[in-house]
């Protein structure tokens, strides 16, 4: 089974913020990565309440300057999101920025390690908001961290227990 998501959340000294979570999944590096190259896998990993949607059509070729457009509900209103992958290091992780979308920043590192007993998954995000702490704290904080834990709980349930199957 997968270790417990751990979550750190808190503003920088610049004002923007940052989440880190991670977790262990008992997998091999190369299994867990397989999964976060297909760019779709993305909407089985997002909440519902989200009504996130891949636009990009497959094949999407995963490499540094890559594009990919996205469709959610961001509290019944439709919004459009881009991002580009800047960093491509398979099988240890990716990073991806937001050009269009929510946020004032969206810069997501995405970092696996290989450990006894599996691989470490670990997101960092730094973001900033519109309109400053007070949305941050009552509205995105919290969006954000739910939308993190049900990441974790999706790759347990999706890499994890398909294996076990």
């Amino acid at each position: 089974m997968n270790s417990p998501t751990a979550i750190q959340h808190d503003r920088l000294e610049d004002g923007r913020f940052y989440l880190e979570t991670s977790c262990v999944l008992p997998l091999p590096i190369d299994e867990v990565f397989e999964f976060f190259q297909d760019a779709h896998n993305l909407e089985a990993l997002t909440p519902p309440f989200l009504k996130f949607k891949v636009l990009t059509p497959k094949p999407i070729p995963m490499a540094a300057g890559t594009l990919i457009d996205y469709r959610l509900s961001l509290r019944g209103i439709p919004i459009k999101w881009r991002t580009q992958i800047l960093d491509w290091d398979p099988p240890h992780g990716f990073v991806d920025d937001q050009l269009k979308g929510p946020y004032k920043q969206w810069h997501h590192t995405h970092r696996f390690e290989e450990i006894v007993g599996g691989t470490l998954c670990t997101d960092r995000v730094v973001y900033q908001v519109p309109l400053g702490a007070w949305v941050q704290k009552w509205i995105v904080g919290p969006d954000v961290e739910r939308i993190f834990r049900y990441r974790h709980t999706r790759m347990a349930e999706l890499l994890v227990h398909k294996t076990a199957d």
